[in-house]
């Protein structure tokens, strides 16, 4: 994918996120997701319903990598059932590690596959996988 295009998308999700609103209802599992190094702090909301994910929101304030990750992240998980967005997740965690993936797999979120050349992003675009990871663990098993 060319790097402009990259960008484009990047700064599309990050000053446009979808998704991005708070939310108080008891039908979502909420999760925070931080980076204590810096000022991503995320909180996502999740509505699992018969083991397909209904719908995702976030909230929080959040650099340009984290933020945009998330949007992406939430606009391709929404509608999967728990084993598919478990393994959209692992392939994400992947490709950010050096590991073998499945590019097609990621969608619009394959903008970050050269984020392992700067270490220090590479936390930002895994921010909001860690956190949904941990909500979904609890209906995997």
């Amino acid at each position: 994918m060319d790097p402009e295009v990259k960008r484009e998308i990047i700064m599309d999700n990050y000053l446009n996120p979808k998704n991005k609103i708070r939310i108080e209802d008891s039908s979502y599992d909420k999760v925070n997701s931080n980076n204590e190094s810096c000022i991503d702090n995320i909180d996502i909301f999740v509505k699992v319903t018969d083991d397909i994910i209904e719908d995702i929101k976030f909230d929080g304030e959040a650099c340009a990598i984290s933020t945009s990750s998330t949007s992406i992240m939430i606009n391709n998980l929404i509608g999967l059932n728990i084993s598919e967005a478990i393994k959209y997740i692992d392939n994400f965690d992947n490709m950010v590690n050096e590991k073998d993936y499945d590019r097609e797999l990621l969608n619009e979120a394959i903008v970050y596959e050269d984020i392992y050349k700067q270490n220090n992003r590479k936390h930002c675009a895994l921010l909001p996988y860690i956190g949904i990871r941990k909500v979904l663990e609890k209906y995997s098993k």
